[in-house]
C-alpha cells in the first residue's frame, strides 16, 4: 500500500484505512466556507413518515386540494424535515465528534419545499475558541444554509457546538 493516503482518510494499520469524521478544533478558520455533499432529495415517504412522527395534521403538508384551492400546486414539506436534512448533510464534516450540540439560532425558512427538490448544504465558520469551562472542547459556530436544485436558498440557520480540542487523541480512543 502507498504511503500516500486519500483525502479524507488516516492510515489505522497496515494496509488499513479509516475514514476521517469530524474536524477538530484547530481545523476550524473563521469564514472558511464548507460545501457539504451528497445532495439529498427529499422523498415522499420521509415526508411522510415525519407528518407521522410529530402528528402534524396541518393540510398546507398533507392535503394537495387544500393546497390548490389556497395557490399552491403541491404541498409543502414540514420545515422541521427540511431543518434535519440540511443539517444532517452537515454532521459528517463538521460535528461528527461533537460531544454536544449548544444552540441553533436564527433559523429561517426562506423558500418552499417540496417532495422531490434536491437539497444541499453548506456551513460558514463564524467563530471557534476553546471552551473556558472544558478546556478539552472547541466551540464553534457556523452559519449554515441550505439550498435547493434551482439554488435557491430554502434555509438559514446558526449553530453552535463542541468539537475536540485534540481530535487525535478522541479519535484514537473511540476508533474514529
Amino acid at each position: 500500500m502507498s504511503d500516500a493516503l486519500p483525502p479524507g482518510f488516516r492510515k489505522v494499520d497496515e494496509n488499513r484505512v479509516r475514514e476521517v469524521v469530524g474536524l477538530g478544533l484547530d481545523e476550524f478558520t473563521v469564514g472558511l466556507t464548507i460545501e457539504h455533499r451528497p445532495a439529498r432529495t427529499v422523498t415522499e415517504a420521509e415526508h411522510v413518515q415525519v407528518l407521522a412522527l410529530m402528528g402534524n395534521e396541518a393540510p398546507v403538508h398533507s392535503d394537495i386540494e387544500f393546497c390548490q384551492r389556497t395557490g399552491r400546486d403541491q404541498v409543502l414539506v414540514c420545515g422541521i424535515l427540511t431543518l434535519n436534512v440540511v443539517l444532517g448533510m452537515t454532521v459528517r464534516s463538521t460535528s461528527g465528534m461533537t460531544s454536544g450540540n449548544l444552540a441553533l439560532d436564527e433559523v429561517r425558512f426562506e423558500n418552499p419545499v417540496h417532495v422531490g427538490d434536491t437539497l444541499r448544504a453548506q456551513s460558514t465558520i463564524l467563530a471557534a475558541r476553546r471552551s473556558n469551562s472544558r478546556p478539552d472542547q472547541g466551540i464553534v459556530t457556523c452559519r449554515i444554509e441550505g439550498h435547493n436544485q434551482r439554488d435557491e436558498r430554502v434555509l438559514s440557520c446558526v449553530r453552535t457546538f463542541f468539537v475536540p480540542a485534540d481530535p487525535g487523541t478522541l479519535r484514537n480512543t473511540t476508533g474514529y
